[in-house]
């Protein structure tokens, strides 16, 4: 069986072969990558790989699979110096013509695993979504640790509305 590699990143669904899967490695360039870290708030994106297929599945529906390789550089959360992270991924898309595209105020939610099928795959789209799940939430330098209440000074202690709260409750039930 003969797989094709492809280059670029939107492909139009009428031009993938049915019979084959088609392969896909995207490595952007170091501007491509800072587009890209700059869209989705990152200090940095040294490095990404994004590679798989996409095949033919269900007679007229499409599976994008793969893995998203990266590294991202992001604030800590704690002590805003830079946080490296080594991201390792894989992921699985279904495209099919029979998934809906919500509209509308309420939205019901429909099967999480389809998305909609319209004429191309924008695999650049998918790279950006897929590396944006992948992000760490919450990044921590190493060491960075909260205060603990016991170390707070009697001026942070008054900031805290909810402080005395407990000994309060302790003091009703007596």
């Amino acid at each position: 069986m003969t797989r094709s590699e492809i280059p670029q990143t939107r492909l139009r669904v009428a031009h993938l072969n049915p019979h084959q899967p088609t392969e896909f490695a995207i490595r952007p360039d170091a501007a491509g990558r800072e587009t890209l870290a700059a869209e989705l708030g990152l200090e940095g994106l040294p490095k990404l790989a994004f590679t798989g297929r996409i095949r033919a599945v269900d007679g007229d529906a499409w599976t994008v699979e793969g893995r998203l390789t990266a590294r991202v550089t992001q604030p800590c959360v704690i002590t805003l110096a830079p946080v490296s992270t080594d991201l390792n991924s894989e992921f699985r898309r279904v495209f099919s013509p029979h998934a809906a595209t919500p509209e509308g105020d309420e939205v019901e939610m429909t099967d999480d695993e389809l998305e909609p099928l319209g004429q191309f795959i924008d695999l650049a789209a998918i790279m950006a979504e897929e590396l944006s799940l992948a992000l760490p939430l919450y990044p921590r330098a190493e060491g960075a640790m909260l205060d603990s209440p016991e170390t707070d000074t009697p001026a942070e202690q008054g900031r805290k509305p909810f402080s005395g709260l407990a000994d309060m409750l302790k003091d009703r039930k007596n």
